[in-house]
């Protein structure tokens, strides 16, 4: 009898220390390997909402010192409103609004995780798994929270570019922390579209680089054809 126990207790060992070790050994690139690549039109916008976030870090747009080759390929004067630490109050990163008029597109880019922000490590970390749901599913509680406060701040702004651009389309774009706020920004809306002027759900869209973990599979799921992630996989 202690021959069995001890064979069972080594067959448990050795099943918990295989999956442990796929764990630590796992890539989050596996998650979307065997999806289909996107074509040309789904990925046309993708490096000028990049550039969209990456201007989000310049003091001024018309003096920019950081600027990548080529430019931003942005208007200074279609800047709406450029927002800092010191107006979020370390609420949410600091953001841009952009009414792009060549594109058509009405846009709201996030800047990602400062390092040197203890703010931004705040955010991150305000979440237990499984403590907030929305629309029948589970959300980060933090990004959700950074989420509602600002399109309370900017529903106003959003309302009226809207009401005077009605063909143009919203988005909502963020690198890594700002992408997890840009993605929470995009489930409000699409519930709440009356605060904003009833823009239709086809118009509204998302773009994640580099995404943050902060939603359920089933979430994921039923809000693929408005928030798009955009990873680096090789």
């Amino acid at each position: 009898m202690s021959v069995d126990c001890g064979i069972l207790e080594c067959v448990c060992c050795l099943g918990f220390s295989r999956w442990a070790w796929k764990r630590c050994i796992y890539a989050g690139a596996y998650d979307s390997e065997q999806w289909p690549l996107a074509n040309i039109e789904e990925f046309e916008p993708v490096p000028r909402i990049c550039k969209n976030i990456l201007a989000v870090y310049e003091d001024d747009l018309k003096n920019p010192k950081w600027a990548p080759a080529g430019g931003y390929g942005m208007n200074p004067d279609w800047v709406v409103k450029k927002v800092t630490y010191e107006t979020t109050k370390g609420r949410v990163p600091p953001y841009l609004i952009y009414i792009d008029h060549d594109a058509h597109d009405i846009v709201l880019a996030i800047r990602g995780l400062n390092l040197a922000k203890e703010s931004d490590y705040a955010v991150l970390l305000d979440n237990k798994l499984g403590k907030k749901m929305f629309d029948g599913g589970y959300v980060h509680d933090g990004l959700l929270k950074s989420a509602s406060w600002l399109i309370s701040a900017e529903s106003d702004t959003l309302k009226d570019l809207i009401k005077k651009n009605p063909s143009y389309t919203l988005t909502f774009a963020g690198h890594s922390l700002g992408s997890g706020v840009a993605a929470m920004l995009t489930l409000v809306v699409a519930n709440n579209r009356e605060e904003i002027g009833n823009i239709p759900r086809s118009k509204i869209r998302c773009y994640a680089i580099a995404p943050a973990r902060c939603m359920s599979l089933n979430l994921a799921v039923r809000y693929a054809d408005i928030i798009n992630s955009v990873i680096l996989q090789v």
